[in-house]
């Protein structure tokens, strides 16, 4: 059982929460938080709508009205929800660069040699000094 799953019943939420029954009521009818109904139509709420519960009865009693208390919760959800979508794509990224065929790394070996690797792994650490210098339009011919 994870955090949104619809488990408790409106009078243990209401226990949860530190509030009257009536008072959950209300915040549905507001849309402060919306729990699901089964198929009686009865409510249920989860472990999250008993914190966001909570967090309403901490910002109301900061003196925030329940239509700042609104828009501060749809704003945190939303953050939510976009920083859940970024890890989906940094991973489906990290996936797609790691998969790509016909990548190829390399690195340079304690002689100067070209070692090909893995993509994914690290060459064998040395506290070597190595000197680069890039290829630039300026060198568009090979040192003799």
């Amino acid at each position: 059982m994870d955090e949104s799953t619809p488990a408790f019943a409106i009078a243990v939420a209401a226990e949860l929460a530190g509030m009257h029954p009536q008072t959950l009521r209300q915040y549905d009818r507001l849309g402060l938080v919306s729990p699901t109904r089964t198929s009686g139509r009865s409510r249920r709420y989860s472990m999250r709508d008993v914190m966001q519960l909570r967090e309403i009865a901490a910002l109301g009693a900061e003196g925030l009205n329940l239509e700042g208390i609104k828009r501060i919760l749809d704003l945190e959800n939303r953050v939510a929800e976009l920083s859940s979508r970024v890890h989906e794509l940094e991973a489906a990224l990290a996936d797609e660069l790691l998969a790509k065929p016909g990548r190829r790394v390399f690195a340079a070996g304690a002689a100067g040699e070209v070692i090909s690797l893995r993509a994914g792994t690290r060459g064998e650490r040395t506290d070597q000094v190595v000197l680069w210098r890039p290829f630039t339009k300026r060198d568009n011919q090979l040192p003799r």
